[in-house]
């Protein structure tokens, strides 16, 4: 390593041992260190290869050692060591603009925060403001820091791929020659996230279409301009991948690049089978072109039955369509209303009329409030006291907002040992509960499981919240054994939560299906901290689209007669 790789090295060093609490003195020698190497004079090569960096003021035995091993060897062993004991993302924290290692520390010691994704989620829901030396100031900053960093990464949450190719569709619409748009690829299917975006446009004057598109207010580079496809990066940070046929073209290039890649290669390998050829423009028996007027006639053509987007993903939906039609999937229209949703009661960014007016604003029939429970301290829960507080205010406002039932209920912290935040008596004066893990996320399989499975046996836990735990892009879920715990939820009745936050997008539509299979019912929640927060449900119905759900899966497709009927059964158990 040259000065410039050591003085790096030692600067990370320094870090981390100010983030782990150590000696402020072995600190101080450590970032010295970095000074003393960026101005050294001598080649530091010559210094090491004469063992002579002892005789260099502020270099220490310790100290010398770590800059002899990286110079000869380009590691150092007390530096991989140190990083081993902290949590892999920890150290990505400090490349967030106004976050040092004492911030880090306080981050990690108070609220768990490993990488930056748990950052973003934390500072959404208000988490920041609790802690000593954060206010509203800096977490506002942090926020603003992390989309910056974004710009940079591979992959972006559904939210921001789905507001940026909304902008691009909406900009395209306004050109001449456009005839018809659509989102195409896997932001089409509902993926959780997405690497870029495909738009298709049909046009007869895609020269005008591209121009128009690579001259975007919103575009911050042009990969590539040309007749029939044409890529930016937008100032977001996302790629926008834009391709331009004929009408004829248009519904077999939509079929084609909505993907997923698996599924067009079975069907392809299908065609093949039935004599015929399938590409973006067509399909073809020889060279004749078999029209189809949309991607209903191209499935028919294979003798298929139509295969929503959101179900393209190999995963057995062509051997359903050649039995039959697919499930009706659920649509956002169909929910009726809305569970999981918090207000600054807790760690909620507004009061609870300006929820549920928002809540009555959207067209819904219903809304379940659920701050956090006494538990979850670093997010404000509600002491009993405060519970008694909530319940009377809900009262007054229920009869202010006559038009939409207003349900009480609780998101109940599931503690290590699998009971429910407050005592049976709290928890029996709620309309439902959401129990949902925040702590102690290290469970090997087997305590997590018991933990959840015990949970599930309280008659007063409604739902199970954010089922996984996993933050998209920032932490993969924590592990259980699923077949258990489904099990459990269909002996006790608990309803498994969607969470719609598009940080979260759990359950993940992977186990959705074997859910489904045994039975269980659903609940799509916006786990809503904001008014803005309330409208994530249409991520949340992507992602039970692509887990196979159906209206009579999913609990707040419910009247609002249905559902306080459903709920007062489980109460009576």
């Amino acid at each position: 390593m040259d000065k410039k790789e050591v003085a790096a090295v030692l600067e990370e060093i320094a870090n981390l041992l100010e983030m782990k609490g150590e000696n402020p003195f072995k600190v101080r020698a450590f970032s010295n260190g970095v000074r003393i190497i960026e101005n050294l004079s001598q080649d530091l090569s010559d210094l090491v290869t004469a063992h002579s960096l002892k005789k260099v003021k502020g270099i220490g035995e310790g100290l010398a050692q770590v800059i002899t091993e990286l110079v000869q060897k380009g590691q150092s062993t007390y530096h991989l060591k140190l990083r081993s004991s902290v949590p892999e993302g920890l150290l990505e924290l400090l490349d967030i603009q106004g976050l040092g290692p004492k911030r880090v520390k306080v981050l990690y010691e108070e609220l768990g925060i490993k990488n930056v994704g748990q950052l973003e989620y934390a500072c959404q829901e208000n988490r920041l403001l609790g802690l000593e030396r954060f206010g509203e100031k800096l977490q506002k900053k942090i926020l603003e820091a992390i989309k910056h960093r974004n710009k940079t990464k591979g992959y972006f949450l559904v939210s921001q791929a789905m507001t940026d190719a909304r902008g691009c569709v909406a900009y395209l619409g306004k050109q001449k020659g456009a005839a018809r748009i659509e989102i195409a690829g896997s932001l089409r299917r509902a993926n959780e996230i997405v690497h870029d975006i495909d738009i298709l446009v049909s046009t007869e004057t895609p020269a005008n279409i591209h121009r128009a598109f690579t001259s975007y207010p919103e575009v911050a580079d042009v990969l590539a301009h040309g007749e029939t496809k044409s890529s930016v990066i937008l100032k977001s940070g996302m790629q926008v991948d834009l391709r331009t046929v004929t009408e004829r073209q248009f519904p077999y290039a939509l079929y084609y690049f909505t993907g997923s890649k698996e599924h067009n290669v079975a069907t392809r390998t299908l065609a093949k089978r039935m004599g015929l050829k399938i590409n973006e423009y067509g399909i073809f028996k020889g060279k004749k072109l078999i029209p189809c007027r949309d991607e209903a006639g191209l499935f028919k053509v294979l003798g298929l039955h139509f295969i929503p987007p959101e179900l393209r993903e190999q995963s057995g939906e062509i051997e359903a369509a050649q039995k039959g039609p697919l499930p009706e999937l659920v649509k956002q229209e169909d929910i009726k209303g809305v569970f999981h949703v918090h207000s600054t009661y807790s760690d909620g960014g507004a009061p609870l009329a300006d929820m549920i007016r928002a809540a009555l604003d959207l067209g819904y029939h219903y809304v379940g409030i659920s701050d956090h429970s006494k538990t979850a301290v670093y997010a404000n829960g509600l002491t009993e006291a405060r519970v008694a507080k909530q319940r009377a205010e809900l009262d007054r406002l229920r009869k202010k907002f006559k038009p939409i039932r207003i349900f009480h209920g609780i998101e109940s912290d599931i503690l290590p040992d699998g009971s429910l935040d407050y005592p049976d008596r709290v928890l029996r004066e709620f309309d439902f509960v959401i129990g949902s893990i925040h702590s102690r996320f290290n469970m090997n399989e087997e305590e997590m499981t018991k933990r959840i499975c015990r949970a599930m046996a309280h008659p007063a836990m409604t739902m199970w919240g954010h089922p996984t735990g996993r933050l998209l892009l920032g932490r993969a879920g924590y592990p259980v054994n699923y077949e258990a715990i489904f099990e459990a939820a269909r002996k006790n009745d608990v309803a498994i939560e969607i969470n719609a936050n598009p940080h979260r997008l759990d359950l993940d539509w992977r186990f959705a299906r074997a859910a489904k299979a045994k039975g269980l019912r659903f609940t799509i929640n916006p786990d809503a901290h904001s008014r803005e927060g309330l409208a994530d449900v249409s991520y949340g119905v992507g992602i039970a689209r692509k887990g196979w759900l159906e209206v009579g899966d999913v609990l707040n497709t419910m009247t609002v007669q249905q559902i306080e009927r459903y709920l007062k059964n489980r109460s009576e158990r």
